[in-house]
């Protein structure tokens, strides 16, 4: 009743930029984070950037001063701006949403990934 749907992946060289978006749709009583992790081959997955319920922010170290994380509640979506791609940024990423239903019910929901590809 709740999906997470990504966009905005895709293959770009490295120095380049993507930005990539994910929108929360269903029976939606409140959203209370959002936030964006990454797998790459091999590898757990990680967080990249969130919004806490709080509202702050928190971002991995290795994306810091390069990636930024935003959204528009009014469309319950979320967005990662990634600029100064490496090759290392490569994975799929996943947007995370801890959501509660109009039922009353809280959990977290994940998208079905977006695949970002650095080239070097």
């Amino acid at each position: 009743q709740v999906q997470l749907v990504e966009s905005g992946g895709g293959l770009v060289q490295a120095g380049g930029s993507l930005r990539l978006s994910c929108a929360a749709s269903g029976s939606i009583f409140s959203i209370n984070a959002m936030g964006w992790y990454r797998q790459a081959p091999g590898k757990q997955r990680e967080l990249v950037a969130a919004f806490t319920s709080g509202g702050s922010t928190n971002y991995a170290d290795s994306v810091k001063g390069r990636f930024t994380i935003s959204r528009d509640n009014a469309k319950n979506t979320v967005y990662l701006q990634m600029n100064s791609l490496k090759p290392e940024d490569t994975a799929v990423y996943y947007c995370n949403s801890r959501i509660t239903t109009i039922g009353q019910i809280t959990r977290n929901y994940w998208g079905q990934g977006t695949q970002v590809t650095v080239s070097s």
